[in-house]
């Protein structure tokens, strides 16, 4: 029915998520402690998606660990893309920047990592400030699971019931997800397209809605 509105093999092919569409995320919270000449070092890790979340999980920490010497911490967030760190009066530096080194190399994005540090009374010196913020965070990134997420768009379209199948091949192609189905004078349907593909299935849709094969269509960001 959609005649040459219909994706080709090679669209198919194309339209496959690539590496702008998938991003890691932590799978969960952890802690790790790690004791260096006498100062006890304690990481703290949270799934934080945007700055909202950055300063109630900061909050939490700095509650818990009031007595502390220091609360130091990074984050890195993806939409948009933002990050900060803060040494929290260790020496410029040594603390925050090796936190958010580590949280970048891990590949992760929308995490916060806290370190508090207990000062047990032996100086490490710069040097040695920066390898043990860095060991604290390493030890607590290396206790959590990956995983795998794809950037989308949420769409919505109003059609007829004659074109569900059309409808459906669409989707198959640049969805992420199951889609969502409603049933009534006419089919709606909410679907994840993911973002790489969201220029073309724009176009696609403009062509459906010309030819009146679908009644409407949304994105909602």
């Amino acid at each position: 029915m959609l005649g040459n509105v219909t994706a080709s093999s090679s669209t198919v092919e194309k339209n496959r998520p690539d590496e702008t569409d998938v991003f890691w995320e932590p799978a969960e919270s952890a802690t790790a402690e790690v004791k260096i000449k006498r100062s006890l070092f304690v990481g703290h890790l949270s799934l934080c998606k945007n700055e909202r979340d950055v300063r109630a999980f900061l909050e939490l920490v700095e509650t818990e660990h009031r007595n502390a010497t220091h609360n130091c911490w990074a984050y890195f967030l993806s939409d948009p893309e933002t990050e900060y760190y803060s040494d929290d009066g260790e020496p410029s530096g040594t603390a925050g920047k090796p936190i958010l080194s580590v949280i970048r190399r891990s590949g992760m994005v929308n995490l916060m990592v806290v370190v508090t540090r207990y000062f047990g009374g032996v100086k490490l010196g710069v040097r040695g400030l920066i390898e043990a913020y860095g060991q604290a965070a390493e030890g607590v990134v290396s206790k959590i699971e990956r995983v795998l997420r794809i950037r989308s768009r949420r769409l919505v379209i109003c059609l007829p019931y004659g074109i569900i199948g059309d409808i459906i091949r669409l989707l198959e192609i640049y969805g992420t997800d199951s889609p969502t189905w409603e049933y009534g004078a006419q089919v709606k349907v909410s679907a994840e397209i993911r973002l790489s593909a969201a220029p073309q299935m724009t176009v696609v849709l403009h062509e459906l809605q010309a030819k009146n094969l679908i009644f409407s269509w949304s994105w909602f960001s």
